[in-house]
């Protein structure tokens, strides 16, 4: 490929393409390596898009790529492409020498998350700079609207999209999310483009020119506008942006425009999704009567065009069927925390004591730290209060929410990545939040309250008999039972139900929103000492000013909190009686079972068969909803004393007896139906069914008590002497006398067997009328097992041969069974 250069454009392409069914990768990285540094840029422009589908699949799924998702470090492609695609690797080589060019790139609108697409067929700019004054409206009609980008957003662009396509995973296999190429490369460009220490490493030299300024433009001064929009000037579109500023600042400034490009890009992309009822519900009054105006004003001029409109309404644009994956929710974790720790490293280089919401503007700061301080505020803030939102509204209710609750529990614990010397968790936890994070808990007050009550929403229809959800019970609790940080929570609410201090729903949102301007640093707003204004600021931005705001210290939320602590106190005594009733079990299973010590009920039921229900999980639940309980009473100052007496009063009331009660049900024709009650009782293993089994006795499933291969060979020999000796079997039976019952004693007889109906309300018994058979499969158990092998063992000491000891046993058999005939009779009348 190297020696190639005198190729015309589309050959080079043909034999790209061409390579990959012949060349392994790292020989095909080789070869790109070459070309990105022998051939010019305006050659390279032609293979970029095709080389950016090959590597992270296209936008709507038909080609693969490298499955970087699937990639982990078993694999012995996982160094190449790591190199190959590392922030300072030829890839992104690549993009640094077709951005000194100004090219640019088109990425259909169809591919942007719903709200954005939205907004852009409603003819409404994006709220995200991003994507501002970049829209191509061909001649051919609104359905193909397209957006250009310059190489660095459209690399990431791809980059940021790999994540939200259905991962094609081999069915059987498992691989870890954290282990993968995508996650590495992930935490590699937060590290490089987000430093924590030091300043962003500046592209290669080919970006510079002969003044030492950044050749390519920075997504703020892209020359490419809205054609088709543009010209209808519109003041709805000026309600959402500001004049954009000049490129022609310092050049320290001009770098973060990588920084910034990269978080809006995965923000966006990773974030920005949300139901029909939510997009509606964030349209502000103002913004309806704006685009009802702009659509009348507008209706004859779409006219003319070959195609109308496809934005004729909300509803029909907007269509999300977004559904997170387990995967996308903790690589947004790993996004939380480093914005954490990079907005932290702000304060800690300054040496200050303030929260990053109350940082001062006075001082002289250089781009990058201003950059810092609002990181967090303005970018993420907002989108990922609506996107945890609907994780918790529509996560199923399973151990694998512990991954958003992670997420959510880093997001309010920004003094967790200070940076500094972490003590242990004991001392940490008595220390309690320190005061100068109060600014953010203010700022953040929803996140804390509403999510609390979400959260709370869910725990209390989840089996918390389950140890993983009970552990997610716990680690809730804990966070907000630290030291300080419910009065800081009650503080803000204090303030924001202050009735003096109303805010004007434009004006919030003109301060809070961080749509406003080209970039989110191109207007620095004044800081307001006010923290009842800007508590109210947050919650007006996050929810509108018509919300009604439900207390976390209110009634109705303690009305909540006393129902949790009664499901936690049943849990807990259904986790020690299922703990209970295994350790029985598993004594009765002992050796010395097999000695007779133990039933042998075929029918018996199992407990602690699945893992979540072993021994050690439910002694882990009960220690973590104790825990629970104790960082409750913290949290909402309820007396410790008052809360275990009513424990200890609601597990005496359920005695045994409750407990064998059937669930909560309602009779109808085809049966009974579990009501919403019934279902929780179930679920929390308080009451259930007795299930019994009703076949065929010689057709149960085998046990663990049983050897299987016995039970099949005994089954297939009884089979064959019942179909040939049935006949005289029941005339055996039959008989009057005695030998009559000592048939029916040796012989099972399924006449004597009765059937159940099938209702767990009445059981009628309905005789059976089936022939008598020979049952052989006792001699499969274990327990008969060893007490033969004991037996020949004693005639082995007493000098019998095996043959001997055969005929002994089986005339004690017989005697048994002659004793059993004589008495049978007295033995059922006592």
């Amino acid at each position: 490929m190297a020696a190639a250069t005198l190729q015309q454009p589309s050959f080079l392409l043909a034999n790209l393409k061409a390579d990959i069914c012949i060349k392994p990768l790292l020989q095909r990285c080789q070869d790109l390596v070459k070309i990105i540094d022998e051939y010019p840029a305006k050659e390279l422009q032609l293979i970029f898009p095709w080389l950016l589908e090959s590597v992270f699949g296209s936008l709507d799924g038909t080609i693969i790529g490298w499955n970087l998702r699937l990639l982990t470090h078993r694999s012995s492609d996982y160094n190449i492409v790591l190199d190959f695609l590392s922030p300072s690797g030829p890839m992104m080589k690549l993009v640094y020498k077709l951005q000194a060019e100004e090219f640019k790139f088109e990425i259909p609108v169809i591919h942007l998350p719903a709200p954005i697409k939205a907004c852009i067929q409603e003819g409404v700019q994006p709220d995200c700079p991003l994507f501002h004054n970049k829209l191509l409206l061909p001649l051919t009609g609104a359905l193909s609207l397209t957006l250009a980008l310059n190489p660095f957003e459209f690399y990431m662009f791809h980059f940021a999209s790999c994540l939200i396509k259905p991962r094609n995973c081999p069915p059987g296999q498992h691989f870890s999310t954290t282990d993968s190429a995508y996650f590495v490369l992930v935490d590699s460009y937060l590290k490089y483009f987000l430093p924590c220490e030091g300043n962003v490493p500046p592209p290669p030299a080919p970006l510079y020119d002969s003044r030492g300024s950044v050749a390519a433009s920075s997504p703020r001064s892209s020359g490419v506008s809205f054609p088709g929009h543009s010209i209808h000037n519109s003041s709805l579109l000026k309600h959402h942006i500001f004049h954009q500023p000049s490129v022609n600042v310092e050049p320290s400034a001009q770098e973060i425009w990588r920084s910034e490009t990269l978080l809006q890009m995965f923000v966006e992309m990773w974030l920005h999704h949300y139901s029909l009822e939510m997009y509606q519900r964030l349209q502000s009054p103002q913004v309806k009567l704006a685009l009802l105006q702009h659509r009348l004003s507008m209706s004859s001029r779409w006219h003319h065009l070959q195609a109308p409109p496809t934005g004729s309404g909300i509803p029909h644009n907007y269509q999300e069927p977004f559904t997170p994956t387990e995967e996308h929710v903790l690589v947004v974790r790993l996004l939380v925390k480093h914005l954490h720790a990079f907005s932290n490293s702000q304060l800690n280089t300054s040496g200050t004591t303030s929260s990053p919401s109350s940082h001062s503007h006075t001082q002289h700061t250089s781009p990058l730290e201003e950059f810092k301080r609002v990181v967090v505020q303005r970018f993420v803030q907002q989108k990922l209060y609506l996107f945890l939102q609907h994780c918790f509204g529509h996560w199923p209710l399973d151990a694998s929410f512990r991954a958003v609750l992670e997420t959510w529990l880093s997001y309010i614990q920004p003094w967790r990545y200070t940076g500094e010397n972490i003590s242990p968790l004991s001392s940490q936890q008595n220390r309690g939040v320190p005061d100068k994070w109060e600014g953010f808990v203010q700022e953040n007050l929803l996140m804390f309250t509403k999510m609390f009550q979400a959260f709370l929403n869910r725990v209390l229809r989840t089996d918390l008999v389950n140890a993983k959800n009970a552990l997610m019970v716990f680690r809730a609790c804990k966070v907000f039972a630290q030291p300080n940080l419910s009065e800081m929570i009650l503080r803000g609410e204090q303030m924001f139900l202050q009735p003096e201090h109303v805010l004007h729903h434009r004006q919030t949102r003109g301060l809070m929103s961080p749509s406003q301007g080209g970039s989110y640093l191109s207007s620095r707003h004044k800081v307001v000492p006010d923290a009842v204004f800007r508590v109210k600021s947050h919650v007006y931005a996050m929810e509108g000013q018509d919300c009604r705001y439900q207390q976390m210290f209110g009634t109705e939320l303690r009305a909540a909190v006393t129902r949790l602590i009664q499901i936690i106190a049943q849990s807990r005594q259904t986790a020690q009686r299922i703990s209970d009733q295994s350790s029985e079990l598993t004594t009765s299973s002992s050796f010395l079972s097999w000695l007779g010590l133990g039933s042998s009920e075929l029918n018996g039921t199992f407990s602690g068969s699945e893992p979540e229900e072993s021994g050690e999980c439910l002694k882990k639940t009960h220690e973590f909803l104790e825990k629970a309980l104790e960082s409750l009473c913290v949290i909402f100052k309820l007396n410790q004393g008052h809360v275990t007496q009513f424990v200890s009063n609601l597990a005496s009331s359920q005695d045994e007896g409750n407990c064998k009660q059937l669930p909560d049900c309602i009779q109808r024709e085809d049966g009974l139906v579990l009501t919403d009650l019934g279902r929780k009782q179930v679920i929390n293993g308080l009451r259930r069914f007795d299930i019994q089994y009703q076949g065929d006795p010689e057709l149960q499933p085998i046990r663990t008590f049983e050897n299987p291969h016995l039970v099949r060979f005994f089954y297939r020999i009884s089979s064959v002497i019942n179909e040939r000796f049935g006949g005289h079997m029941t005339a055996l039976c039959l008989r009057p006398g005695f030998l009559g019952r000592m048939g029916r004693h040796f012989l099972t007889n399924p006449g004597s067997v009765w059937k159940l109906k099938q209702s767990p309300v009445s059981w009628t018994r309905v005789g059976g009328s089936s022939q008598p058979r020979l049952s052989l499969r006792p001699l499969a158990s274990y327990r008969t097992i060893v007490l033969l092998l004991l037996c020949y063992i004693l005639g082995m000491l007493l000098s019998f041969g095996p043959l001997s000891s055969t005929i002994l046993i089986l005339i004690l058999s017989f005697l048994y069974g002659l004793f059993m005939t004589m008495f049978s009779d007295r033995l059922q009348t006592h």
